[in-house]
C-alpha cells in the first residue's frame, strides 16, 4: 500500500497511469535530481571512487551506508568494485527510478527518462549516448495539451550480462532478456505483435537484436544459457576471442 504522503498523482506515474508532470511535487523532485546530478557531473573523473559512490546514491536517492573507509586507499576502493560505475555526463529526470544491479558499467552521456521504474540487471555495459525512455504521451494532440496535459509510463527492465551498444534507445514498457545483446543505434520498442505473442521479454535471452525497430539477428552460444547443451556452447565458442566477427 502506497505511502499516505505520496500524493496521487505521483502514485499514478508509478503505477503507469495518466498523470500531469509539472505540478509543485514533481517539479520540485525533478530540480533535487538535477542539483544531485550537477554535483556527480562535475566531480566525476577528479573524486575518489568512495565520493563517487556516494555522490550517484544521492542522485538515486540510495541511503544505504557505505562500509567503513580503509585506511589503505587500493583496499578502500576495492571494496566498493561491485558499486555501479557510471561516466559523466549523465541525465536523468527522478533519479529515484533508477535501479542499478553490482557491477554495471555506464558510459558517457546516457539519458534516463525514469518516469517509471527503469532497472539495469548485474554486470550490464552501455556504451555511450544510450537512452532509456520509460515516459511517453498519448497519442492524441488533443489529449496530449503540451505540456498542460497528462504522461504516462511503463516500466524498463534490462536484465544481467547484457550489452547495450553505443547510441541504442530503449522505450517504455521493454524486456531485455538476460545476456542479450542490443546493437549500436537501435531502438527497441514494445510493438502490438509482442502483447499479442505474450513473450516474457522483447529482446530474448541470449540472443542479438539491432535496427530501427530492432529486430532478432542472431542467437548467442554461451555456457551461461541453461537452453543450449554445455559441449554445443563449448564448440561454438572456441575462437571466442573475436566477438565482433561473430555479430556480422
Amino acid at each position: 500500500m502506497a505511502s499516505p504522503t505520496v500524493s496521487e498523482n505521483k502514485q499514478k506515474m508509478a503505477r503507469g497511469e495518466l498523470y500531469h508532470a509539472f505540478t509543485p511535487e514533481l517539479v520540485a523532485e525533478r530540480t533535487r535530481c538535477k542539483t544531485a546530478l550537477r554535483a556527480y557531473n562535475a566531480l566525476a573523473g577528479v573524486a575518489s571512487r568512495r565520493e563517487l559512490v556516494r555522490l550517484w546514491r544521492e542522485v538515486v536517492g540510495d541511503t544505504t551506508p557505505l562500509p567503513a573507509e580503509l585506511p589503505d586507499a587500493a583496499a578502500d576502493e576495492a571494496q566498493l568494485e561491485d558499486e555501479p560505475l557510471v561516466e559523466a555526463p549523465v541525465f536523468m529526470d527522478y533519479g529515484t527510478q533508477v535501479k542499478l544491479g553490482k557491477g554495471v558499467f555506464i558510459n558517457a552521456y546516457s539519458t534516463w527518462v525514469d518516469t517509471c521504474t527503469i532497472t539495469v540487471g548485474a554486470r550490464t555495459l552501455f556504451g555511450p549516448h544510450v537512452s532509456l525512455y520509460s515516459g511517453t504521451h498519448p497519442l492524441d494532440p488533443e489529449v496530449r495539451d503540451g505540456t498542460k496535459g497528462p504522461e504516462s509510463g511503463k516500466p524498463i527492465t534490462i536484465g544481467e550480462d547484457c550489452w547495450i551498444g553505443g547510441n541504442a534507445t530503449i522505450l517504455a514498457g521493454v524486456t531485455v532478456g538476460r545476456g542479450a545483446t542490443v546493437g549500436a543505434g537501435s531502438v527497441v520498442t514494445k510493438h502490438e505483435a509482442d502483447i499479442e505473442e505474450t513473450r516474457a521479454q522483447d529482446v530474448p535471452p541470449f540472443h542479438v537484436v539491432a535496427g530501427n525497430p530492432a529486430r532478432v539477428i542472431r542467437k548467442i552460444k554461451t555456457n551461461m544459457d541453461p537452453g543450449q547443451s554445455l559441449q554445443e556452447a563449448h564448440r561454438d565458442t572456441q575462437g571466442a576471442e573475436r566477438p565482433m566477427a561473430d555479430m556480422s
